[in-house]
């Protein structure tokens, strides 16, 4: 990879789907359920624990820096979910996904303190402010979109007191605590990662975001957004670094990597297209919108870019786009996301373990 020589490394990262595993998006996959009445069919690949243990071993064993979980109704509870792993697991980093509305900041700096102690400081947090007015009420909470980003940034400020060690007290708009103190902060602090394309998720993140994550979109659309973000963090004297979420398929030829690009939704129907994208386009998510524009629903619009195929967003909520091509496309491709800025890829693949594989013997090398 190219760019300047005072970047820090690249780093991989996979995913880890606590919502089902599976070999097309026929059935339920991570993501097809989010906004549904009930998630979709079972997945092909259940998520029990003894597939997610074999997945993070892979992941650790192949030398991905850390697995990302998702958080929403579709899935397993994150935190649960990534604590049990911890013992089976070397080296690999948990990047846990969770909402703030949904756990006090006081608790959820206690919570990761542990978790830091416990796996011997391999906690990563994935503030998610929440996509969804519906899910959301889902589990109780009535903000909407605007509303819980503000909370979002009051909910780090506290916790990022909290991590200090020393007694506090805080009066905000949405949390009061007297007299709080966390007695055994964490060692080291935990990183966050935060995402979001509207205007109040880049304000927190200029202020929050030690990684600022974005999907992916072409190259152009992605260095306009750290070119804001950079700018944004910046006027707060602060310099966080980028992270790209999207999927990989890479095979030894361009044409079998589109061949099986093709069978991940060959048993996907017009009607099940036409579901998802109305399941979708009712979301309050920005970054959900910029990721449905890209092919309008369409099936003859799915190549975006170079290489960057939309196939899975037909059906699938979050990261809609997949690097699609030869090892060497693929690897090329994401030269082009690190010249743009990128210093961290979360990747993923259908089905993830195989996937995981692929990736980490045939295009890491590359690069």
């Amino acid at each position: 990879m190219t760019g300047r020589q005072d970047r820090p490394p690249v780093a991989f990262h996979w995913f880890l789907p606590t919502g089902g595993d599976a070999r097309d998006l026929g059935g339920a996959a991570h993501g097809t359920g989010i906004g549904g009445a009930n998630g979709g069919a079972a997945a092909g690949r259940p998520a029990t624990l003894g597939y997610l243990t074999q997945l993070a071993q892979a992941a650790d064993q192949l030398g991905y820096e850390a697995v990302l979980t998702p958080t929403g109704a579709h899935c397993e509870d994150a935190w649960i979910t990534t604590a049990a792993l911890i013992a089976a697991t070397r080296r690999l980093k948990f990047l846990v996904a969770f909402r703030p509305g949904l756990i006090e900041p006081a608790l959820a700096a206690q919570t990761a303190a542990t978790f830091q102690r416990l796996s011997e400081g391999r906690l990563l947090l994935n503030v998610v402010a929440g996509g969804s007015d519906a899910e959301q009420r889902g589990y109780g909470d009535r903000l909407g979109h605007d509303e819980r980003y503000a909370r979002a940034a009051e909910f780090l400020d506290v916790v990022r007191t909290a991590w200090r060690g020393t007694p506090y007290d805080h009066a905000g708009p949405h949390y009061r605590i007297d007299g709080g103190e966390l007695r055994q902060p964490p060692d080291p602090v935990p990183r966050v990662y935060f995402g979001g394309s509207s205007d109040p998720a880049l304000d927190v993140a200029a202020r929050h975001a030690d990684t600022y994550l974005t999907w992916g979109e072409p190259v152009e659309q992605v260095a306009e957004k750290i070119g804001r973000v950079r700018e944004l963090a910046a006027a707060q004297g602060r310099a966080p670094r980028f992270g790209l979420r999207v999927h990989v398929l890479s095979r030894a030829t361009a044409a079998r990597a589109r061949q099986d690009a093709e069978a991940l939704i060959a048993d996907l129907d017009d009607a099940a297209v036409t579901a998802g994208q109305q399941r979708l386009r009712a979301l309050e998510s920005v970054g959900q919108r910029r990721m449905l524009d890209l092919h309008g629903g369409r099936r003859d619009r799915l190549w975006v870019a170079p290489n960057l195929w939309a196939g899975i967003g037909l059906v699938r909520g979050g990261a809609g786009t997949a690097l699609v091509g030869s090892h060497r496309e693929v690897a090329d491709r994401l030269a082009e996301y690190r010249d743009a800025g990128v210093d961290e890829f979360v990747l993923s693949g259908y089905p993830h373990l195989e996937e995981a594989y692929t990736f980490a013997e045939h295009v890491r090398p590359l690069l």
